[in-house]
């Protein structure tokens, strides 16, 4: 096979460095190997490190995508009865509230327009209105470019006497997560986002106190109870894939390395660089600009430009891959992704070149060579 060489600066996957690569190419081994065993030890405390989360936290990777770490968020904590209410600001706070439903929850959405985050006092409106066993929310929902204000909305769930499941995919490694002082029962992510390694692993931390409300979990694979035996007692439950697991070892020695405080400076200041380069070409972000991830950009599509053209253009001439707008921002929207090893300055300055390229095209104007 000839696999095209991308640029991936779309909503993920992300670039994946050298680095990383070569992890993934190591020799593949038993899921019980003794050497493989050590590392899910130190991944664990990697990954717990990145969550920031309490010492008494159970932190491991679930074999599956993040839509694997939020279903088995929702496996252990929900049953039929349970009342939950989910904050929907996009696609993901949908699918949330969706995977609730399908476990037999009783869920009230708060419905907030795509492109803005929840305010809290709505949070605290349905909480006094109806109590409610789980609050559900997606920190960096990645359909719009939106950050919504977990903290608050976290603290108020915990006056109620909620637990609270945050999403953290688009997030995690890039942007501040910082579960202990959030108070969060449970937040899940992804390994092909922020972390900078492939798709395949889903990052789960369970607070103590969630461990403590964990209900009957009517999925084997999912059980946090059967995978905590597999990572701490060595029981058997899966075969987990060697080579992601290293993979993703080796993407968060690199996430230790930089620093978490450096790498979060680091995705701010290319989203900057962004943000202002879109503004010479006469684009704009969907969010306002204090409710905006650093990590997906949710860029405008100008008027009389062809969304689905610019993409292709963008992808058969340059190689980069952009993402399209989903649900009622379809056609609306270009999702740009600047994540782990593609946040850079770099990588900033050849989209921004080669948009204007294509926007130009589109718009039927002379094409730019570079």
């Amino acid at each position: 096979m000839t696999v095209p060489q991308r640029l991936l600066l779309g909503p993920g996957p992300s670039p994946v460095s050298e680095r990383v690569m070569r992890a993934l190419s190591s020799p593949v081994l038993s899921h019980l190997d003794p050497y493989l065993l050590e590392v899910l030890d130190s991944l664990r405390a990697r990954l717990a490190s990145t969550f920031r989360a309490a010492p008494d936290a159970l932190t491991l990777a679930i074999s599956g995508t993040g839509t694997s770490g939020m279903e088995a968020a929702v496996a252990n904590l929900a049953e039929p009865g349970t009342k939950a209410t989910v904050v929907v600001t996009g696609y993901f706070g949908d699918r949330l509230a969706q995977i609730l439903e399908r476990h037999g929850a009783e869920v009230e959405r708060i419905e907030v327009e795509w492109g803005r985050a929840c305010d809290p006092a709505r949070v605290e409106d349905a909480l006094r209105r109806r109590p409610a066993d789980l609050v559900g929310i997606v920190q960096a929902e990645t359909s719009t470019g939106v950050l919504n204000p977990v903290d608050d909305i976290a603290g108020i769930a915990q006056r109620h006497g909620s637990i609270v499941i945050v999403d953290a995919v688009t997030s995690l490694g890039a942007m501040p997560v910082n579960v202990s002082t959030w108070g969060t029962a449970v937040c899940y992510s992804c390994s092909q986002k922020g972390l900078g390694a492939p798709s395949g692993l889903a990052p789960i931390t369970f607070s103590a106190a969630a461990l403590t409300r964990r209900v009957f979990c009517r999925s084997f694979y999912l059980d946090i109870g059967l995978l905590e035996d597999y990572w701490l007692r060595r029981k058997y439950h899966h075969t987990i894939s060697a080579p992601l697991i290293l993979a993703l070892h080796e993407a968060l020695a690199i996430v230790e390395e930089e620093g978490l405080d450096a790498r979060h400076t680091r995705h701010e200041q290319n989203h900057n660089a962004l943000v202002e380069g879109l503004s010479t070409l006469g684009l704009t972000l969907l969010p306002p600009e204090k409710e905006r991830l650093w990590t997906l950009n949710a860029v405008r599509v100008p008027d009389g430009v062809n969304e689905a053209g610019v993409r292709r253009h963008l992808l058969d001439k340059y190689g980069i891959e952009i993402g399209a707008g989903l649900g009622p921002l379809a056609g609306r929207i270009w999702r740009v992704g600047l994540m782990g090893a593609g946040s850079t300055r770099a990588n900033v300055d050849l989209f921004l070149s080669a948009l204007g390229t294509a926007v130009t095209a589109s718009r039927g104007g002379p094409s730019v060579r570079h």
